[in-house]
């Protein structure tokens, strides 16, 4: 495979990438982020024109300045929310690439956020750019976008092309589940048809650490409910002869998970872990950034490491426990207890028969009366390491960078990622710009400006190089990776 650092010459990919930190330096990128997070766009609880209007009045005169055509389309499922498909095809004999983003953000919490700061306006405290989007995920694609922007415009003063075509695929409800992303991939497979998906979205495993995930952990929520009776019954005149759900329900959760955090249900277990996703894994901290919770190295699988635990295993984690009345306790028994729990699954795990598999386990520690109901559940997935898009993505981005970014396997969270790598059958690659401690989904979110311009150099670098690997591809005909499909 060629290398970036041989299929370019270096004048001309450096001369890009000053233009692209000067073009940051004198203030561009924080003003148009500015614009993007002045839409307040939670797609929890505001209005689809609101959604709409960030893809008609701000991406997409933005694309059709680059020569994209852009279409807002209806969600294929009824009353959910909209999505842009934007195209640039330069030659339908080139290769594509199809990048992601997601327009929609979480609820303001307009009240919670420190004194100076709003969710609506982009605040700047020296490093530290505060706004809701910032990390998730309006700086991120805004980033990408700008970067792309800057290598067309770099191509074309070279009386040049860019020499690949480009897919832009906009969703505005991803906070609420991504509905519709699955059908509408499969509707649109043609239009969205790539040789290489490349996306931002999440943190980096520490802010001054390149990364890249091939992935995301699945993740199935459900929930375990014991109604006894229709009404609470004293405590003191009813206790010791009556059920109380609470204590079913206490019990039913340990004998799925131990007091140190193990899983206990087999059939939920993932499958060993690899040699090379533990090599890759072997030199990954967890837990060492700034505003890091201190993490508790006897938790879960403690034979694990902290990154094989995180990374590469299943976790069963109780979200909520539920009796009674938690604020307000009073002297009786009560009727109905609840406990909202999550698996957090790597690829292999047989997590379709999650239900069935609980089921299975409660019945046989005598919690036949317990109900088992399964909420929502998104695959896991995994690009193979050995993909030949893996070598190749690092070597850029540490061209770009001076730096070897950290590679995993998969993302510890979730990501619809399963829309492009099952049912678009793309090889993905996940390149983030925000860090742990960003406060994601949460009051005073913020990205870092030195993250923010380090990945606005990587993602310049990076589509600069797939033009040039684009050009030896043509040249040489089922060259990789352009011409590999993903394993």
């Amino acid at each position: 495979m060629t290398s970036p650092t041989q299929t370019n010459t270096a004048p001309s990919r450096e001369t890009l990438l000053q233009t692209v930190a000067a073009w940051f330096d004198n203030g561009h990128y924080a003003r148009l982020l500015a614009a993007r997070v002045r839409h307040p766009t939670a797609s929890e609880e505001c209005a689809e024109d609101v959604l709409t209007a960030y893809l008609q009045d701000n991406i997409t005169p933005y694309l059709q300045d680059l020569d994209f055509h852009c279409e807002v389309i209806a969600n294929p499922l009824p009353g959910m929310l909209p999505v842009l498909i934007a195209r640039r095809i330069e030659d339908a004999a080139l290769p594509t690439m199809l990048t992601y983003g997601h327009g929609d953000v979480v609820r303001g919490q307009d009240a919670q956020w420190r004194a100076g700061l709003q969710p609506w306006a982009l605040t700047l405290e020296g490093d530290r750019w505060y706004g809701r989007g910032t990390a998730d995920n309006k700086g991120q694609h805004t980033i990408n976008l700008a970067a792309l922007a800057h290598v067309i415009q770099a191509r074309q003063a070279q009386g040049g092309r860019l020499g690949y075509n480009v897919t832009v695929l906009l969703e505005m409800g991803e906070e609420v589940g991504s509905p519709g992303l699955r059908e509408l991939c499969a509707q649109e497979q043609e239009r969205l048809r790539a040789d290489v998906f490349i996306a931002s979205d999440g943190p980096r495993v520490h802010a001054a650490q390149p990364t890249v995930f091939l992935g995301s952990r699945g993740i199935v929520n459900f929930s375990l409910h014991l109604k006894s009776r229709d009404r609470a019954f004293h405590s003191g005149n009813w206790g010791g002869v009556l059920t109380n759900p609470a204590v079913v329900i206490a019990n039913a959760v340990s004998c799925m998970v131990g007091p140190r955090g193990a899983m206990l249900v087999e059939g939920l277990q993932p499958p060993p872990i690899s040699d090379d996703i533990r090599a890759a894994l072997a030199g990954v901290d967890v837990g060492t950034g700034e505003d890091d919770p201190a993490t508790d190295p006897a938790w879960g699988r403690s034979e694990l490491s902290a990154s094989e635990r995180l990374h590469a295993w299943n976790t069963l984690e109780v979200l909520a426990l539920g009796a009674g009345s938690i604020e307000r306790p009073v002297g009786a028994i009560p009727y109905q207890a609840t406990a909202h729990c999550q698996l957090r699954f790597v690829p292999g795990t047989d997590w379709q028969n999650l239900e069935s598999t609980v089921r299975a386990h409660l019945d046989a520690h005598g919690f036949e009366d317990v109900v088992v109901t399964v909420t929502a559940a998104t695959p896991a997935t995994r690009l193979s390491l050995q993909s030949p898009w893996v070598a190749w993505t690092l070597a850029s981005l540490q061209q770009s960078t001076g730096k070897t970014p950290t590679l995993l396997p998969n993302l510890a969270g979730s990501l619809p990622n399963d829309a492009f790598a099952e049912i678009l059958g793309q090889a993905t690659l996940w390149i983030p710009h925000s860090y742990p401690a960003c406060a994601q989904h949460a009051p005073n979110e913020h990205i870092l400006g030195s993250v923010a311009k380090e990945g606005l150099l990587m993602m310049a670098g990076l589509f600069w190089d797939l033009g040039a690997q684009a050009s030896a591809s043509a040249a040489a005909p089922n060259t990789a990776p352009w011409a590999t499909p993903h394993a």
